[in-house]
């Protein structure tokens, strides 16, 4: 199950995961606060460096700089976090090489 991102779905979190898991259904999300919430995955950019880069955006415009001008950047690192506890619960077995490669593992 892919979750969609959005501020009335965010705000529930923890109730939609709690849900997903309780269904037994594996879920990918698009930040890994839901993943933290209890949902299994996020793999995809960080939501902390999409900020940042938008802040050095914002910056550039007040200091007078055209947008038109600015290039457009894509996330140059991904991250992969997995919630342990809730693959456990659902009944999925993370592969070894997996866990390694993660950046962060909930246990």
């Amino acid at each position: 199950m892919s979750v969609l991102h959005g501020a009335a779905i965010y705000v529930h979190r923890e109730a939609l995961c709690a849900r997903l898991a309780n269904l037994r259904l594996p879920s990918s999300t698009p930040t890994s606060q839901y993943v933290d919430a209890g949902c299994l995955l996020h793999y995809g950019s960080s939501s902390f460096e999409n900020a940042r880069e938008c802040a050095r955006y914002v910056d550039r415009i007040l200091r007078g700089a055209s947008p038109a001008d600015m290039p457009v950047r894509q996330p140059s690192k991904v991250e992969l976090t997995i919630n342990a506890r809730t693959a456990k619960a659902i009944g999925l077995a993370i592969a070894p090489i997996v866990r390694l490669r993660a950046d962060r593992v909930i246990e």
